[in-house]
């Protein structure tokens, strides 16, 4: 089976190097998934069997900012990934890797037959995303939220912002596991408690201070990212293998 990776300098895409690395992961100069004459080209001459599509722009702002940018990589990069796969292996397998914040988050605990409401273009681009796969026969909609085993990266977090969080090497454990599982579908990867942004934080950064959703000037957040699974297992953040 040949895997093509896509994002794999991202946080979560480089865990999953790990997990597959005999996956095919170019990098962003030589594979731009929002060019479609290359990418077109790139399927022509690779027979790829399974897509695993973690490449996006995640940051909230940044996506209001460049609106055209976020359409551009979220949603036509992705249109591009499922055309080539459509029309070089119709019976191809796509992953698409996507987010809580697809929910509105006035109540959490989302699970996979829970409606979408977007609060902010970010979202938005990647709900777009999940739509894309719909000319496809096999296809994966993975929905979590996860942080990397380092530093936290601000010097606060929100108190008040909630989810059922993951760190990144165990999301992509989760992921393979599904994929060797052939799920299809929507399934969610989950963290079995939900906790706030500053409780994660914690967890790799000692001295973070905290903070709440009043004192923070920007886009339209998600405040209640937290997901439930009819469909899988949950995880425990507190765990080093899953």
């Amino acid at each position: 089976m040949t895997l093509l990776l896509t994002g794999v300098t991202g946080t979560l895409g480089s865990d999953l190097k790990k997990l597959f690395p005999e996956a095919i992961s170019p990098s962003h100069s030589k594979f731009d998934i929002c060019d479609k004459p290359k990418v077109d080209e790139f399927f022509k001459n690779n027979q790829i069997d399974l897509v695993i599509h973690t490449a996006a722009l995640t940051t909230v702002r940044g996506c209001e900012e460049d609106k055209i940018l976020a359409t551009k990589i979220n949603v036509e990069g992705t249109k591009n990934l499922v055309d080539g796969l459509f029309h070089s292996n119709p019976d191809g397998y796509f992953v698409y890797i996507s987010t809580a914040c697809v929910f509105d988050g006035d109540s959490g605990m989302y699970n996979e037959t829970s409606i979408p409401s977007p609060k902010n273009f970010y979202s938005s681009t990647k709900l777009l995303g999940e739509y894309e796969l719909k000319k496809l026969k096999r296809t994966l909609v993975i929905r979590t939220n996860f942080t990397g085993r380092k530093k936290w990266p601000y010097p606060k977090a929100f108190t008040d912002r909630f989810g059922t969080y993951l760190f990144s090497d165990q999301v992509a454990k989760g992921i393979k596991e599904v994929i060797e599982d052939n799920l299809d579908g929507i399934v969610h990867i989950v963290g079995e408690k939900r906790i706030s942004m500053f409780e994660l934080a914690k967890y790799t950064t000692n001295d973070i201070e905290p903070m709440t959703v009043d004192e923070y000037s920007g886009p339209d957040l998600t405040i209640d990212m937290s997901l439930d699974t009819k469909r899988w297992k949950k995880y425990n953040i507190l765990q080093n293998e899953i």
